[in-house]
């Protein structure tokens, strides 16, 4: 098994029972790693409508082929389960050096099913692996329990962590590794904590065997002295996504004030070098990184250190509750990275919960303090109140759609959510294919599968012709990288090329793979994930992809693009397009003839097998 550490290991944390089973040819030729195996594995091995923070539900830890390799930039892993957040197919994943790790221990796959009876985390070292006690270090921070954990074991092991957010089943809590990464969306977290594991602890000594190791090393040096030479390096370097939240702005772009707007007075204040010079304390990369574009942070006036904020926190937590003062973005920042909740997530909510003050929908009584846009002490009141699930953080707890469902008047038409996950850093009234990813994410609300504002600037953003081809082309492109085991930022940053992986994936497999073949295997998945949802939900379909009411009935208040809004005719036609594009029926749904076309073929009868008549 080239380029593959050729395990999958099965954890039962009910029994106790460790399962190591070889990974098979066929599992790696057809579905190539990390999201692919998730996505498999997943659709095979739950039973439809299983309580997400049940027993019943996995959590499934996957990489991919050039993690741990010297391919550029090979340090991505993700976890995936049925979302606590979404009650869909779940997935999110992270940088760091834990992937690396996971491949040098002899694994591909870690699969925690059941639940155990008490705090636990698990210990791998290559073979010997443990369910340990971790009474100790329940209750504890993620980072803390991080920095715990690596004063027991040893600087050699990595360590994925949960924090009291998760321990307390938030629904938007994350997964934290190597002090301020995070695999944040769809609450991965929270299963983690159904589940009563505090940590995973992995180190690892076995190499990975390469199908070509001259021509992986020759060709590994070729693609670091190619992303080595690209122009736009340095900025990149300098400041990471730190970068972007002045351009966000002066495009219209940047969510204000739970996304009344897209433009933020005095966003100028969280410009990068602002950063760079209040906080930046060195630059931070994962593992094989050739453009470190993490930032760790010393924030003076609160005495912490928090990696970032990077681009997502800045405008979730900065533009979406109207802070304008980098130093307190990067307190909150860390606040949330401690407690183990999701910042795009946390941020959404609690500016939601901030208009719903504002407007009168909720009162003093209810929350236990007034509430302000802006105010920190509003903020760090919320987030602490939703970690430990008090008051009226046991609502906020649950998201942001379930929130409005219980607020009532019309809250629920700036609840800034698609299919129950809330939505990341760009405003897209005036975008409509960033508009069209949004709404179509397998995930939900998320930029991880397609971000395309700038497709929207370069060919016109009123234009809605063409927006759902370059979408869908996105999806397939942007998630690749999460079936390889690589970050997609060398690609989407410094214009790296992407002819460079199929012949690098040769070298380090064997297998033969043309650019189109995959990209076959990502719309395979891509299908998968979408006929899971609809195994989930009997009526899933046209209507749980559109937006929120204030994206089609409010126009944007202030900054280069006020007064715009889509209709919903123009999201219907968006979505019409992207439907037909993609095969699929007009409520949205697969066709038979599109799922056989894929090699799912089994997937029909399963789907038929449930009720769910195909067309």
């Amino acid at each position: 098994m080239y380029g593959y550490g050729g395990n999958i290991l099965r954890i039962n944390l009910t029994t106790g029972e460790m399962n190591i089973q070889p990974l098979s040819q066929d599992m790696a030729r057809e579905w190539i790693g990390q999201r692919g195996f998730i996505a498999k594995i997943l659709w095979d091995e739950l039973k439809p409508g299983i309580d997400p923070l049940g027993p019943a539900n996995k959590l499934v830890m996957s990489t991919g082929p050039l993690a741990g390799t010297l391919v550029p930039a090979g340090g991505k892993v993700s976890f995936g389960a049925k979302s606590p957040a979404t009650g869909i197919y779940g997935e999110s994943c992270m940088g760091g050096h834990i992937a690396a790790e996971m491949k040098y221990a002899g694994y591909d796959v870690i699969i925690l099913e059941g639940a155990s009876s008490k705090p636990c985390y698990i210990y791998i070292k290559d073979d010997q692996v443990e369910i340990r006690d971790a009474s100790h270090l329940w209750g504890k921070g993620a980072i803390q329990t991080e920095k715990a954990l690596k004063d027991e074991l040893g600087e050699e092991f990595q360590i994925c962590t949960i924090g009291p957010a998760g321990e307390k089943l938030v629904k938007y809590a994350c997964i934290s590794h190597d002090f301020g990464r995070q695999a944040g969306r769809t609450g991965m977290g929270t299963v983690m904590g159904s589940k009563k594991v505090k940590a995973i602890a992995i180190c690892g000594h076995n190499s990975i065997p390469l199908a070509d190791l001259e021509a992986t090393v020759v060709k590994g040096k070729e693609m670091l002295k190619g992303c080595f030479a690209k122009e736009n390096l340095d900025e990149w370097q300098n400041y990471g996504t730190a970068g972007v939240p002045v351009w966000a702005n002066n495009i219209g772009a940047f969510p204000t004030k739970n996304f009344q707007s897209s433009y933020l007075e005095g966003n100028e204040n969280l410009d990068g070098k602002i950063m760079r010079e209040k906080m930046v304390v060195n630059d931070k990369g994962c593992f094989g990184c050739p453009s470190p574009c993490g930032k760790y942070c010393y924030v003076k006036p609160y005495n912490v250190y928090t990696e970032g904020p990077e681009y997502e926190t800045t405008a979730l937590i900065g533009g979406n509750c109207v802070f304008t003062d980098i130093e307190q973005i990067g307190y909150l920042n860390y606040l949330c990275d401690e407690l183990g909740l999701d910042t795009i997530s946390a941020g959404n909510v609690i500016g939601f919960a901030m208009e719903c003050f504002e407007k009168g929908i909720l009162t003093r009584e209810q929350v236990g303090m007034e509430l302000k846009f802006g105010d920190l002490e509003s903020f760090k009141y919320l987030v602490e109140k939703i970690a430990a699930r008090e008051g009226i953080g046991n609502i906020l707890a649950e998201g942001v759609k379930y929130a409005a469902e219980q607020f009532g008047g019309d809250s629920i038409k700036f609840a800034i959510q698609v299919k129950g996950l809330e939505w990341s850093g760009y405003e897209s009234r005036s975008a409509p294919s960033n508009m069209l990813a949004y709404m179509t994410c397998d995930l939900g609300a998320h930029h991880n599968r397609a971000w395309s504002v700038t497709h929207d600037i370069a060919v016109g953003r009123k234009v809605l012709e063409g927006k759902a081809r370059k979408v869908i082309e996105l999806q397939h492109i942007r998630p690749f990288f999460d079936l390889i085991g690589c970050c997609r930022l060398q690609w989407v940053e410094i214009g790296f090329e992407l002819e460079h992986y199929p012949e690098v994936l040769r070298y380090v497999t064997g297998f033969d793979y043309s650019q189109d073949d995959l990209m076959k295997i990502s719309e395979k998945v891509w299908n998968l994930t979408r006929a899971f949802a609809w195994r989930e939900i009997e009526d899933f379909g046209r209507k749980y992809d559109y937006p929120p009411a204030r994206f089609y009935e409010e126009t944007v208040t202030t900054g280069p693009n006020a007064g715009d809004v889509l209709s919903k005719e123009e999201l219907d036609f968006l979505l019409d397009d992207y439907y037909k594009l993609r095969g699929w029926d007009l409520n949205g749904l697969p066709t038979r003839e599109k799922l056989e076309q894929m090699g799912l073929g089994s997937v029909v009868r399963q789907l038929e097998s449930y009720g769910r008549k195909i067309s």
